[in-house]
């Protein structure tokens, strides 16, 4: 068995995109379905950028899990992880669209959030030899919102502590998710704690720390090595080791924002394979880091979806070469 350098831990869905721009959800005619979920997307991008990734995930007995697992496979990703599940369906997110290709969440259609498949993760069913050679964890907060998948998600925690895997988590607050919000903050600060990377929006960070100064916000954990908080297209601030400042980002003509975030992760990590320790300790190189990622979100603003908006490595490093 090949071991993945990196393990992405959560959901797998379809977005169903708004086809018009600009409408609310009772105004809109048609719908697109392109593959999504951050942890799956994280996975994909991670493959493209030549770093071998695995998913966990639930999905359900049912044509579009089916179309998930095989689009995921293509791409080259480790589905050792994988469960299934006899009668909850594959979860299917509906999401409206700006002029300028914002998005917005807006439902699951008629189905509840609590009866999809991911919802269902058994953490009996993790495959601990898939964490022993690991280098991270990757995983959002999404799951926390669920009794079953919560307890995978820490199961998942404690094997990455057990095979001495970092532990990177992207907040990714989609209140839409959760059935009860006021759980929502308490739980996700409890999980930071266990985290070496932080990655949140500007929004995120204020909305949590009430601050978007990644160092303050890596002041409140103790084990914590960095803080990353993206700013759209502006760019991002990070604290990497005792390494901080801000980097802009790249201007674009943007398509589609879908999974720009999860590729910013991909991107991000991808480096932090590449270089290691370095990251933290080298000024030059945490800055350079943050320019690839940034490079990687932007890139796949581009182009409509997610995963097949996703840059691959050469591409990357040739668009960087330009800009």
């Amino acid at each position: 068995m090949n071991y993945p350098q990196i393990i992405c831990i959560g959901e797998i869905l379809f977005d169903c995109l708004a086809d018009q721009l600009g409408k609310e959800l009772n105004e809109v005619r048609s719908w697109t379905a392109y593959p999504g979920g951050a942890p799956a997307n994280v996975a994909c991008g991670l493959i493209k950028l030549g770093v071998s990734a695995a998913f966990i995930g639930c999905i359900g007995e049912d044509k579009p899990g089916e179309e998930l697992v095989d689009l995921v496979e293509k791409v080259g990703v480790n589905l050792t992880g994988i469960q299934r599940h006899t009668s909850a369906k594959t979860r299917q997110v509906y999401v409206t669209r700006s002029q300028r290709g914002e998005r917005q969440f807006a439902g699951f259609g008629n189905i509840q959030t609590e009866e999809f498949a991911d919802t269902q993760l058994d953490a009996e069913q993790l495959p601990e030899s898939l964490f022993s050679q690991g280098k991270y964890l990757v995983t959002g907060t999404l799951e926390l919102a669920y009794p079953n998948s919560k307890k995978a998600i820490f199961k998942a925690i404690e094997l990455a502590k057990k095979y001495q895997l970092k532990i990177f988590i992207d907040v990714n607050w989609r209140p839409v998710f959760w059935q009860n919000i006021e759980t929502a903050k308490p739980l996700i600060l409890q999980v930071l704690h266990e985290a070496d990377v932080i990655k949140c929006s500007q929004e995120e960070a204020n909305w949590l720390f009430n601050t978007e100064n990644p160092q303050k916000i890596a002041e409140q954990f103790s084990k914590i090595q960095g803080v990353l908080i993206t700013l759209g297209e502006k760019g991002c601030h990070y604290y990497l080791g005792k390494n901080k400042g801000t980097v802009e980002g790249f201007s674009v003509k943007v398509i589609d924002t879908t999974g720009a975030g999860d590729s910013f992760v991909a991107g991000f990590l991808s480096q932090c394979c590449r270089y290691e320790d370095e990251i933290l300790n080298n000024p030059e190189i945490a800055k350079q880091g943050i320019i690839y990622s940034n490079a990687v979100g932007a890139l796949t603003t581009t182009k409509p979806g997610a995963i097949a908006a996703q840059p691959t490595k050469e591409e990357t490093e040739i668009w960087l070469k330009k800009h």
